[in-house]
């Protein structure tokens, strides 16, 4: 058993709010979390997606008021929206019989859609927490490559061999876009959906330029911003959007997309171990996807992540912005021998952040110029983590 680094911030939660909703893609290991919480504590677990656990919700007033003392885990939360007013009512009968907090552990695998039922009815009484694929802090430095080349899905990265893996992530995305995507959006059909997901994947860490997918998929822009919306609520695909707060620049303002989870991006372009990976064209935007998610996951709620790009070339991959005002600057590169570039210096010095780093390949730590060290993945996580 591989410790997942969020449990301790969901029980956590749970002992100062009501209800807690863990969303995440499926197969990621949210069930497996959520029963190892409920291990320690009376606990009645609820798939939504099984038709006997939906019977006893028949009169879920009554069930709630029946388990008021357990926790209830309700997983696929999403296939119910209409739960979320009950809860509400169950939640406020609760505070003024004294049942305050760690009443429900609501599970879901999908973001907004989640977001926007459960804020509209539950505000002020509920938390959020987001649990992704495994990422360096819990599967070990001496792992990396094994994550990156399989990526950080329980099933993909504890698989037997390298073949097991690569046909789970396979059979993983067929799932996705035949079963579970039509439950979200029954209009995309998937085979677009399949044929977006493969350009993302070709242009892992580019712009975003929707007018080209558009005429690659024969639809409308508007059509390639709905369904990248979709994928992006489906936490499969980040959109990191451009640090925007220099006025005085010619800034890009679209965003960089990539595909989260660095398995699933080489089980889409038929790359099935490390030595294929080092000689695709996708081997440096796959590295900086890595970077990126392990960093941006470990940085916590309330930071926010954005890139900095200008029209003359100043370039940061990765700004992290703290609420204090904070900020940190990170280039990535799939080197063993990183240098200072000019776009970087420039970057640098428009931006002026606290912290800057260059992460690379190698394991050592030290300066590259004023104020700007070369780091491993390894310890930059040890930093933020």
């Amino acid at each position: 058993m591989i410790h997942r680094r969020i449990a301790s911030e969901t029980a956590a939660l749970l002992e100062h709010s009501p209800a807690v909703v863990l969303t995440g893609p499926r197969q990621v290991g949210k069930t497996t979390l959520a029963l190892e919480i409920a291990a320690g504590r009376p606990a009645t677990y609820l798939d939504l997606e099984s038709q006997a656990d939906r019977a006893r919700l028949v009169e879920p007033e009554l069930y709630f008021a029946d388990h008021a003392d357990e926790l209830l885990v309700l997983d696929e939360i999403q296939r119910q929206p209409g739960l979320f007013e009950v809860l509400r009512g169950a939640i406020d009968r609760g505070r003024r019989e004294g049942k305050a907090n760690g009443r429900f552990l609501l599970l879901g695998s999908a973001s907004l859609e989640l977001l926007a039922q459960s804020g509209e009815t539950l505000a002020g009484r509920i938390a959020f927490a987001e649990l992704a694929p495994f990422d360096l802090t819990e599967v070990g430095a001496e792992q990396l490559d094994q994550l990156w080349v399989r990526g950080g899905f329980p099933e993909s990265f504890l698989a037997s061999d390298g073949d097991a893996s690569l046909r789970w992530r396979r059979d993983f995305i067929r799932t996705y876009l035949e079963r579970d995507i039509p439950q979200f959006s029954p209009r995309i059909p998937a085979e677009t959906l399949r044929r977006l997901w493969t350009m993302l994947a070709h242009n892992q860490g580019c712009l975003l330029n929707a007018a080209n997918i558009a005429r690659g998929l024969g639809v409308s822009g508007a059509a390639v911003g709905r369904y990248l919306d979709l994928m992006v609520d489906l936490l499969l695909v980040r959109r990191l959007p451009p640090r925007l707060a220099n006025a005085g620049k010619r800034l890009v303002r679209s965003p960089k997309v990539y595909v989260r989870d660095s398995g699933l991006l080489h089980a889409m372009l038929g790359i099935a171990d490390k030595e294929s990976l080092l000689g695709h064209p996708v081997l440096g935007g796959s590295w900086e996807g890595l970077v990126i998610e392990n960093l941006i996951g470990l940085a916590g709620e309330g930071v926010d992540s954005s890139f900095y790009r200008t029209s003359n070339g100043a370039e940061i991959d990765l700004v992290l912005s703290w609420p204090d005002g904070r900020e940190w600057a990170i280039e990535v590169k799939r080197t063993l021998a990183p240098k200072l570039e000019r776009g970087m210096r420039s970057a640098l010095a428009d931006i002026e952040p606290e912290r800057s780093f260059v992460v690379y390949s190698g394991n050592e730590r030290y300066r590259l110029g004023d104020g700007v060290e070369a780091i491993g993945l390894r310890d930059l996580c040890a930093e933020l983590s």
